[in-house]
């Protein structure tokens, strides 16, 4: 008789440890598995900004001049997240190739320079800020009028004071994942997010301290996040940092810096559309019979900024479902397993249309429910009937918005940077940044609305060959051999 053969618990368990369960579960469970976390953590930082939209819209001494200053300030918190997530997401690939080749010692020296370089660029985006603050709002649109401004520049200062906070533990939560925890990096962002929840009401509404108390809220909040991925730091599961990781090693930067450039030029990206669409909304305002009155001018900065914070929370679906889809589109393409692949990208195809048809329900039949959370009650009629038509036209293409969002970054799952990236900048930059500035010259402030479902419905057309080209590469062949005798399961 030969040796006992390992049971199944023992199989289950070298399964686990080497990743192999990614080739043989179904790619449903494992999408729902990898998912939901990460569409948990997206939503959670999402809410940061739009919880503090949401009390300043209902506190009458704000209202809608403290909506319009909150949209000019939110692209520089993006302009903070694009860099930490180039840190984040770039340690966060790396690491886990070299963990994938047992090179334990340089997993901690990219973990070691990741935590300086972001620490770095966090006090350095910190001192920028607040010395050029003024030309930095007014090129966001915030000279809209005085009242705007000036709270738009009371909100930036206290949260440029926190960017450092805000920076850190939106980088170390991608390599927090990495270290397989993504409930703990989950876990750290909900516990802020939930202290910013409970603090905005009482600062804004209890203590009056407006603008400032929504700001000192999510700063404190960002605090509670970085504070215990520190704590985690300390105690990784699979790797150690001692103090000589501690140092920037230009040989680690060197290679995984250029993995997280995806992210920062989608973020970037994102800030030069919505800079463009700030700034026409000033222009094309001013120009508009009622909007042009000092006591409104304020409105379509407002009503846009909450429309673009809906459109954040649907996009951070999108983004989830697709980042979830990562580590099993990658394993499953180096197994040799295109067919679940294609399996995989048709599945998150359909879930990114259904989550895109529910969203479009929701602003076209609901877009009143959706405006009376931001104050609508205390605002004039012309809020409430611009706050709808932006609703039903900005956000008309939804179905395409979040097909186009969840095709970026499947092909970049597998392989395609480049092309992940070119279409990422053909929507954002060529078309995003282009229409905005394009069609509110022959269709005045409408024009800007028009700006997102134009740019929306192009993309597609460009994303459909794309998708069908990488169908048909991922088809699989007739007759290809199976790795180790692996069962074809999908």
């Amino acid at each position: 008789m030969g040796p006992p053969r390992p049971g199944i618990a023992w199989r289950l368990e070298m399964e686990q440890k080497t990743n192999r369960f990614l080739e043989t579960e179904p790619v449903g469970k494992l999408m729902r598995g990898y998912s939901v976390p990460c569409i948990i953590s997206l939503l959670v930082a999402a809410l940061y900004n739009i919880v503090d939209q949401i009390f300043i819209a209902n506190a009458t001494y704000l209202g809608s001049y403290g909506n319009a200053a909150n949209t000019v300030v939110f692209p520089l918190t993006v302009v903070a997240l694009a860099v930490a997530v180039m840190i984040g997401d770039g340690a966060c690939a790396f690491v886990s190739i070299l963990l994938g080749q047992g090179k334990q010692e340089d997993a901690a020296a990219t973990i070691g320079s990741a935590i300086l370089l972001t620490i770095g660029s966090g006090l350095l985006v910190t001192l920028v800020y607040l010395l050029l603050r003024d030309p930095i709002l007014a090129m966001f649109g915030g000279t809209v009028n005085d009242e705007t401004f000036h709270l738009a520049k009371e909100y930036f200062f206290y949260i440029t004071l926190g960017i450092p906070f805000y920076m850190f533990g939106q980088a170390m939560n991608p390599i927090i994942r990495s270290d397989g925890s993504p409930k703990f990096a989950m876990v750290s962002t909900l516990a802020g997010a939930v202290f910013n929840l409970i603090f905005d009401p009482i600062l804004i509404f209890g203590l009056h301290w407006g603008m400032m108390g929504a700001a000192v809220a999510t700063v404190a909040g960002q605090i509670i996040t970085a504070g215990m991925s520190v704590w985690y730091l300390r105690r990784m599961k699979a790797i150690r940092l001692g103090k000589s990781a501690l140092r920037l090693s230009g040989r680690l930067m060197r290679r995984f810096l250029p993995l997280g450039v995806t992210s920062l030029l989608s973020q970037l990206s994102l800030v030069a559309a919505m800079a463009a669409v700030n700034n026409m909304i000033r222009k094309y305002g001013a120009l508009d019979p009622i909007f042009s009155q000092a006591a409104y001018a304020q409105i379509p900065m407002a009503v846009v900024g909450i429309v673009m914070k809906f459109f954040q929370i649907v996009i951070s679906v999108a983004v989830g479902m697709a980042a979830g889809c990562i580590p099993v589109a990658g394993y499953n393409i180096g197994a040799g397993r295109k067919d679940r692949a294609r399996a995989l990208f048709l599945l998150l195809l359909k879930a990114e249309a259904l989550a895109g048809f529910a969203a479009l329900l929701i602003v076209e039949l609901l877009p009143r429910q959706l405006i009376a959370f931001f104050g609508a009650a205390n605002e004039s009629a012309y809020y409430t009937a611009f706050a709808v038509k932006s609703f039903r036209v900005y956000l008309c293409m939804m179905v395409l918005a979040t097909v186009n969002k969840g095709t970026f970054i499947y092909l970049q799952a597998i392989g395609k940077a480049l092309a992940s990236t070119l279409l990422s900048l053909f929507r954002e930059v060529v078309f995003g940044v282009g229409f905005a500035l394009l069609l509110p010259l022959f269709f005045g402030l409408d024009g800007v609305l028009y700006s997102m479902p134009v740019s929306d419905l192009l993309t597609f057309v460009i994303a459909a060959v794309m998708i069908r080209a990488t169908l048909r590469e991922l088809a699989p062949e007739a007759h290809a051999p199976l790795r180790d005798g692996a069962a074809r399961t999908i």
